[in-house]
């Protein structure tokens, strides 16, 4: 039904639209008594076999929804229903910023993917926090963080530990962005020095709490492998908990869609199908050289329950979805949950 008639009906309208238009449709239908039982009976699979502990945390299924969805974290108890594992809200900043000039969001049908400049659009971390304190779901709840654009570089530190501190009661690990092609030089946070200031001071703040949280960081599918191998080493030496692989890309390299036409969308990441086999392909490299206790997060691409599984079987511990959750819906989920139990 979603595919054949909600999709295309939805797909009419402006994507970014269709966003807020969803969101404001799943809070007035959660309001009603009997819309999570339905949904909850018709999206989840509950079965010991598809449960992960890591990082000290127990994830009743290995499929959670990538970070920028719902930013804001206004969906957490709705989006529970859905038979996710877990929920990555943000990318977060200490300050409220509207993001880049609309139009920002665009779908490319034929080639299953999105291209978006969102730009860290988001209410600020502290309005994040007072609606993760009302939530009533049990659900694990990932904050994935990133710095304001009007903070320079030198100063982003400043940023990523202030919504580190505010974060850290409400949720129950954190992911540190520095990936994101639409925040201008945010990408440069990932060569080796200042990679490296940024997570050893957050690990020494870290440290500090009287139960540290997981900390992870989130890496872009550009990366050569030296600096890949840069990330790896950094990785280690900050005792990161895990790598989430990948980010969207910049790269635009064999689309179906007409070159005329994405040219008319401008800049920004790249998601969904075309993502696919190259962020498999960094999962594998990952899953070589990381120790064995970094674990990884695998999410680009995930299209399939198959795509899921290629994820898993390259070394992913636990995958995400984003693109393949709007263009399949949350039968997807299921999907993939059932196929994992045949297996």
């Amino acid at each position: 039904m979603y595919k054949n008639i909600i999709r295309p009906l939805l797909f009419k309208l402006d994507p970014e639209r269709v966003h807020y238009l969803t969101a404001d449709t799943l809070k007035a239908a959660y309001k009603l008594p009997f819309t999570k039982g339905v949904s909850s009976s018709m999206f989840q699979v509950q079965d010991k076999r598809l449960e992960r502990e890591l990082f000290g945390l127990k994830f009743p299924n290995p499929v959670g929804l990538a970070a920028g969805f719902d930013k804001d974290a206004r969906l957490i108890d709705e989006l529970s229903n859905f038979g996710f594992g877990f929920i990555e809200i943000g990318t977060l900043t200490p300050k409220p910023q509207s993001g880049n000039p609309k139009p920002r969001l665009f779908r490319l049908p034929q080639d299953q993917a999105i291209i978006n400049r969102m730009g860290f659009n988001n209410e600020g971390v502290d309005a994040a926090v007072e609606r993760l304190r009302q939530r009533r779901s049990n659900i694990v709840v990932g904050g994935n963080i990133g710095k304001n654009k009007v903070t320079p570089n030198e100063e982003a530190t400043s940023d990523y530990l202030y919504c580190f501190k505010a974060l850290f009661d409400v949720v129950d690990y954190f992911v540190v962005n520095v990936s994101s092609p639409n925040t201008p030089d945010l990408r440069a946070l990932q060569e080796k020095e200042p990679l490296q200031q940024l997570l050893l001071t957050l690990q020494e703040q870290n440290s500090k709490m009287a139960k540290p949280k997981p900390l992870l960081l989130k890496i872009a599918p550009d990366l050569n492998e030296p600096q890949l191998n840069d990330i790896i080493e950094i990785a280690t030496e900050a005792k990161l908990s895990g790598l989430i692989a990948t980010n969207t890309t910049i790269s635009r390299e064999k689309l179906t869609t007409a070159d005329q036409q994405v040219t008319a969308m401008g800049a920004g990441g790249l998601s969904g199908k075309p993502l696919t086999q190259h962020s498999t392909q960094i999962i594998k490299y990952l899953r070589q050289h990381l120790p064995q206790e970094t674990r990884i997060i695998g999410v680009g691409g995930i299209m399939s329950a198959d795509d899921a599984i290629e994820k898993l079987d390259a070394g992913a511990d636990l995958i995400q979805l984003y693109t393949g959750f709007i263009y399949e819906g949350p039968w997807l989920i299921k999907g993939i949950n059932k196929k994992l139990l045949t297996r």
